[in-house]
């Protein structure tokens, strides 16, 4: 079993605070990206469960055994870094070989597990040339070989793709993405690409400053942001907000604001309060006047081959409203725009958490 568990997990250096009382649950075979910002704290997560750093607070448990005081070396876990980490000065087959041979494997063992891992990651034609003469995909699959020789019971990556060029990124990410279908193992994989999240994870546990915002799917993470924070994060471009005034009119509730007045397809009478209001820029569409729910000036349109995007502006608030090439538009159009109350979004703009609203209940008169 490969289950990791971070149980109130975190860390300080001095005052700051970069990990702060994460619990998070790995389940055996998941593939789990710990996604967000530069600085939000999720290499220092990873190298608290590789073991190169120690918590200041919290458990770690792997399989169930508390290994929060366990050596690196003693932990049944496999770490690929950034930087590859190969030895110029070794061939590809011996890199590979290198953990095997610091266990002190017979010769004969370590040809044939370096071999079995060359064909997994089809190696096995370059196994006898150096790094330097490898491209840089050829040499992250090197890294991932010498990790997976290990027979580990968990995978960790520190962004093992961003030293790649995206047409190598997009080749690698699909690689990866394949082995861990065909070796069922799980992995904890550290990016600030989103694209990478995605389209790689299980689940994703996206970081802001150390805590955790969101922990779920891809598909939840991106339908239902649970803060606004997850909203502007995900996406591209990110989802669009606007400040707004929530009230009950005529028994149904209506977000109103300059150019806006979107309905919620919420019935029943609630108190008037602000939320900011978010919608992505793919389910809002041109719409008549009289379906209208926002009132836009577009500013300019971005061709992205298949697709465009029109940069608008709401009054003061800049949105983007993405379609299929051509959107039809141009600079300096007035733009009526709708959307479906299901695509909408509320947030509470003190705390920034999603709002989950729902008509009072009613009571019978005494």
């Amino acid at each position: 079993m490969s289950r990791i568990e971070l149980q109130g997990v975190s860390r300080r250096f001095g005052s700051v605070t970069a990990v702060n009382d994460v619990w998070l649950d790995v389940a055996d075979g998941e593939f789990l990206v710990l996604l967000g910002p530069s600085g939000c704290g999720k290499s220092t997560l990873l190298r608290m469960i590789a073991g190169l750093l120690p918590p200041s607070g919290g458990r770690l448990r792997l399989g169930g055994a508390d290994i929060t005081d366990t050596p690196p070396r003693q932990r049944d876990l496999a770490m690929v870094f950034q930087s590859y980490a190969l030895y110029p000065h070794l061939s590809v087959a011996r890199n590979i070989g290198f953990p095997l041979r610091a266990r002190r494997w017979p010769r004969a063992a370590i040809r044939a597990k370096v071999a079995e891992v060359a064909a997994t990651l089809d190696l096995r034609e370059l196994l006898d040339r150096k790094p330097r003469e490898l491209s840089g995909g050829q040499r992250q699959r090197v890294a991932l070989g010498r990790a997976l020789v290990r027979d580990p019971g968990a995978f960790l990556m520190d962004e093992p793709l961003s030293n790649l060029d995206a047409k190598l990124r997009a080749t690698t990410r699909a690689e990866i993405s394949a082995l861990h279908r065909k070796l069922g193992a799980t992995m904890v994989y550290v990016t600030h690409d989103q694209v990478e999240a995605m389209t790689m994870a299980t689940r994703i546990a996206l970081l802001n400053e150390g805590s955790l915002e969101q922990v779920g799917t891809p598909a939840e993470v991106y339908d239902e942001p649970a803060s606004v924070f997850v909203a502007r994060f995900l996406g591209s471009p990110a989802m669009n907000l606007l400040d707004a005034t929530a009230r009950a009119e005529s028994g149904a509730l209506i977000a109103r604001a300059s150019g806006v007045e979107l309905a919620l397809g919420i019935e029943g009478e609630l108190p008037e309060r602000e939320v900011v209001v978010g919608v992505r820029p793919e389910h809002l569409q041109p719409a008549v006047p009289a379906e209208a729910g926002i009132r836009a000036v577009v500013t300019a349109v971005e061709n992205l081959g298949s697709e465009e995007v029109a940069l608008c502006e709401v009054g003061a608030s800049p949105i983007c409203v993405r379609g299929p090439r051509p959107l039809g538009l141009r600079p300096g159009d007035r733009v009526d725009l709708a959307a479906r109350p299901q695509h909408l979004h509320l947030f509470d703009p003190g705390s920034g958490r999603r709002l989950a609203w729902r008509p009072a209940p009613v009571t019978a008169a005494v």
